[in-house]
């Protein structure tokens, strides 16, 4: 129907018309007239394209390998520059996309690739709207999906984040363990000021030993003290208070011995 003069342009579409090769103008949408076999209409679509970037690899800037894929979405903002300033504009968008990754990729560290993914998305996306303006391009969102790391690599990552856990784990047990010291050290002044706290500590301890009554407990705290008892009556008995034995003589100033008082 252009043939005849008479073209429909839909909604989310612009016409753009040569007269006998030259740019007369945009066309919305709707029915359109045009001169036969003077006019001819492209039409060039406003709608978001989405356009997969096939993994590549790419050596990041600490030399290790690796397998990149991304995402782009672009819509075309200016028909007239769409189809004047470049032959094939999408594949021109997606050339220069991989193009992108792989440089900012390449200038980045692993760790930056796998950690700040969304700052090389932000970083790629400007510079893909900075070249594609002059097509008429306007590059909405890049997003990297795919990150293939080698086999080597993964191995050792998941080795570090095991040791990185422990690390953890045993910082953890160490704080833990050093504020039990600080209370056993209160305990123990507690118990040093009150002796009687000791031995009902030691009952507490026999009454949870007790609860397993297949158990047979020997408790010599007890035989201790009273040891201890006996063997403080028996210097008091066989000492005196000058802390000589009884029964023991001493020398008199005349040279002769008496019995002790």
């Amino acid at each position: 129907m252009a043939n005849l003069g008479v073209a429909i342009v839909r909604q989310y579409e612009r016409g753009v018309v040569f007269r006998f090769g030259r740019l007369r103008g945009v066309r919305e949408p709707g029915l359109r007239f045009m001169i036969p076999l003077a006019d001819r209409m492209q039409k060039v679509s406003l709608r978001t394209v989405t356009m997969p970037i096939q993994s590549q690899q790419i050596i990041t800037k600490d030399n290790v390998s690796i397998g990149v894929a991304a995402v782009a979405y672009y819509r075309r903002t200016d028909p007239v520059k769409s189809i004047l300033e470049i032959t094939d504009v999408e594949r021109a968008v997606y050339e220069i996309a991989q193009t992108t990754v792989r440089n900012v990729v390449g200038r980045s560290l692993l760790d930056q690739v796998l950690s700040e993914t969304e700052t090389l998305n932000e970083s790629i996306k400007e510079v893909l709207d900075e070249l594609t303006s002059r097509w008429g391009v306007y590059v909405q969102l890049v997003e990297l999906k795919d990150i293939e790391l080698p086999q080597s690599m993964q191995r050792a990552m998941a080795r570090q984040a095991e040791a990185e856990r422990e690390k953890r784990a045993k910082i953890i047990a160490a704080e833990g363990e050093a504020l039990s010291a600080g209370k056993l050290a209160e305990a123990a002044d507690v118990i040093a000021a009150h002796p009687v706290a000791l031995q009902l500590r030691n009952l507490q301890v026999l009454a949870e030993i007790a609860i397993e009554k297949n158990s047979t407990i020997v408790f010599p705290a007890q035989f201790l003290d009273s040891a201890r008892t006996i063997a403080r009556f028996m210097h008091a008995e066989y000492t005196d208070g000058s802390g000589l034995p009884n029964g023991d003589t001493v020398a008199s100033s005349s040279g002769t011995s008496r019995p002790s008082a």
